[in-house]
């Protein structure tokens, strides 16, 4: 099993179109993995365009296929795995089947291979139940058997999937929320998407410190007393560092401009300092954290009409579009360079 994360604790980076991309452009070059996709974000933006997107030819909110999920009984979606949890926090979920869908039933574009655990605004209402849940005393070891919550759905998904090959790609939300962290105990390695700005850099910083306790003398002195702790005392594997994603980046004749390229370098020179100290927080501990830094450029049209549509990598064209009356152009050479980006950072996976 393979499990990715994407998260950064700032917003706004790309986290769930970058996923989005991700997960059915794999399952197109992969037809004989299955393809989970968990997404573990309130807002659940990476649903929505798995779903279909935002250009629905209904007008009545009854038939979105977001709706249709969270109607059902139980909610066809994370949050009610997680209520089903919270009715029996220490027992395994039997039939994990009412909480999954396959997204190509209600978006053709999508590969028959990709399934979706949808995201949920309960999510957010449900986190502090399932944090108080994680603070009883008995059993002793409830911490523990609450953060694996999402690991056993997963675990549940293995077994649905018989002999063929599994990928796991979780969507985060930017806050440290529990349902994040539940996140990042479940998936290996972590996905750090930011854009060129010291906004981003701090966000990074703060991944380090609220994953890891790493940090300087003042917030680590914070950090290490919450969550990193807590995992090190309960012998708890949590995601290591992986990919770092440069999203959006302005180029000029086929490179970074100087603005983004110099915000760049600093946050490269952020993870080169920290590889430096504590290499056991990296995916491949002996490999410069530079050599996982991937540019996508940025997409401009193309991203407007994939989000808009559900449309994945794979069957996006150069041309004309039409969003809701307007025309929207999608330019042949921005496209491709696009592409060729995304094939890089897919080839990391």
């Amino acid at each position: 099993m393979t499990a990715y994360a994407f998260w950064n604790n700032k917003g706004g980076v790309g986290k769930s179109f970058l996923c989005f991309i991700a997960a059915s452009e794999y399952a197109h070059r992969h037809p004989n993995t299955d393809v989970y996709v968990i997404d573990l974000c309130p807002q659940a933006n990476l649903s929505e365009i798995l779903l279909g997107g935002y250009s629905s030819t209904s007008n009545n909110i009854s038939d979105f296929p977001m709706t249709r999920l969270i109607k059902k009984t139980p909610r066809a979606t994370v949050a009610g795995y997680l209520e089903a949890r919270l009715n029996s926090p220490f027992s395994m979920i039997a039939d994990i089947e009412p909480f999954l869908c396959q997204p190509s039933h209600f978006n053709s574009k999508i590969p028959h291979n990709l399934r979706l655990v949808c995201g949920d605004n309960l999510l957010e209402i449900l986190s502090e139940a399932i944090r108080q849940t994680s603070q009883l005393s008995i059993p002793t070891d409830a911490w523990k058997q609450v953060v694996n919550w999402i690991k056993d759905l997963m675990g549940s998904c293995i077994k649905k999937s018989g002999e063929r090959e599994t990928l796991f790609l979780l969507d985060c939300n930017p806050s440290f929320a529990v349902y994040t962290q539940l996140a990042l105990v479940a998936a290996n390695d972590v996905i750090v998407p930011f854009t060129a700005d010291d906004s981003s850099r701090r966000g990074i910083e703060n991944v380090i410190a609220l994953l890891y306790g790493v940090g300087d003398a003042h917030t680590a002195s914070y950090a290490k007393i919450n969550f990193a702790k807590r995992a090190k005392e309960e012998n708890v594997d949590i995601a290591k560092l992986h990919t770092f994603v440069s999203n959006r980046q302005t180029l000029f004749n086929g490179k970074p401009s100087k603005a983004f390229k110099a915000m760049d370098t600093a946050i490269k020179n952020t993870m080169k300092n920290i590889h430096r100290d504590h290499r056991s927080l990296f995916a491949n501990p002996k490999e410069e954290p530079s050599k996982k830094f991937v540019i996508i450029p940025d997409y401009h049209s193309a991203c407007v009409v994939a989000g808009t549509t559900g449309t994945p990598l794979q069957k996006l064209k150069a041309g004309p579009h039409h969003l809701f009356g307007e025309r929207v152009q999608i330019n042949p050479a921005p496209l491709k360079r696009y592409c060729e980006a995304l094939t890089e950072f897919i080839s990391h996976l």
